[in-house]
């Protein structure tokens, strides 16, 4: 009896030692454990940095400036082609317009092409290298593309700069096809604002917009109206909604106004204005003044020195 109490001291004993060591190794744990830094988190390899977004961002807005440009072009091309003035001035100015501005819109977006760095994503690299290397081309090409340069042939001109801006379509496989491949250029698309469809650059959707109201404003009254007689001694006010023939202080001037310009022409002389404050000089000390253009017309203003 007195063996067998001995023996449960014995055990109580080493019940309790061993309860210590578990006791004092838990603690010495713990306080390594606070004493070390608690590693953090490697981000995840599909997790798009700010300047790939950035990136992307910029390929986009290249991409929606190419295709506008493609739109406008065919939809210049068919408004010229259409012209139903008899004179064919109409058609003429609207081609000089045309030549003037479509080359350096493509200028620009070679430009910002060009000052696109790397992207860090190969496969996106050689897309870029390969859609500026197609834009700077056609935007070369463009360059001699000019409305002084061939005056008579501005209408088959136009065509020839169209077929030129059509072709400006992105390389394959675009940016999108590439998404599917590679994760973090996929996240970097879905964050960039100018990969959204129906993005444009004015920040607008495209759906449900209403029309802005036009920045000229109405028309002010022409003090002459369309009595283009009133001309004839070189000081009028008149108003031309299309097309006239206005002789003013002995010159002879033809006047073609469009949404988008007012363009003089006299002897073999020829003249454009976007808009109004344009001033058209004639020579003889008689002048023209845009007062006011919109789409309904334009109030032009001759005067004599």
């Amino acid at each position: 009896m007195g063996r067998s109490r001995g023996v449960a001291v014995v055990v109580a004993g080493l019940v309790l030692a061993v309860g210590g060591c578990g006791e004092g190794g838990t603690d010495e744990k713990a306080a390594k454990s606070s004493a070390e830094p608690t590693p953090t988190r490697s981000p995840s390899p599909s997790s798009p940095s700010s300047e790939l977004v950035e990136w992307v961002g910029d390929m986009c807005e290249s991409t929606v400036a190419l295709q506008n440009l493609r739109k406008e072009s065919a939809a210049d091309l068919k408004e010229i082609r259409d012209s139903d003035d008899k004179t064919g001035m109409l058609a003429h100015a609207r081609a000089l317009s045309y030549l003037s501005t479509t080359p350096p819109e493509v200028e620009t977006v070679a430009g910002d092409l060009e000052s696109l760095g790397p992207s860090g994503v190969p496969a996106a690299d050689r897309l870029r290298d390969a859609l500026r290397k197609k834009v700077r081309r056609v935007a070369n090409e463009l360059e001699a593309q000019s409305p002084a340069v061939g005056l008579e042939y501005a209408e088959s001109t136009v065509a020839d700069v169209d077929k030129q801006v059509r072709s400006l379509t992105p390389p394959e496989p675009g940016l999108p096809a590439l998404t599917k491949k590679v994760p973090r250029l996929a996240a970097a698309y879905e964050q960039a604002e100018q990969c959204a469809p129906g993005w444009r650059p004015d920040g607008s959707s495209g759906e449900g917009d209403s029309p802005g109201p036009d920045p000229t404003g109405p028309l002010p009254e022409a003090a002459d109206g369309k009595n283009y007689a009133a001309c004839s001694d070189g000081a009028c006010e008149v108003l031309v909604t299309s097309t006239a023939d206005i002789t003013a202080k002995g010159t002879d001037v033809h006047v073609i106004v469009a949404d988008d310009s007012v363009t003089f022409q006299s002897g073999g002389g020829l003249m454009q204005f976007g808009g109004a404050g344009g001033e058209a000089g004639f020579g003889n000390g008689l002048k023209a003044n845009v007062v006011a253009h919109n789409k309904d017309g334009a109030v032009l203003k001759f005067s004599r020195s």
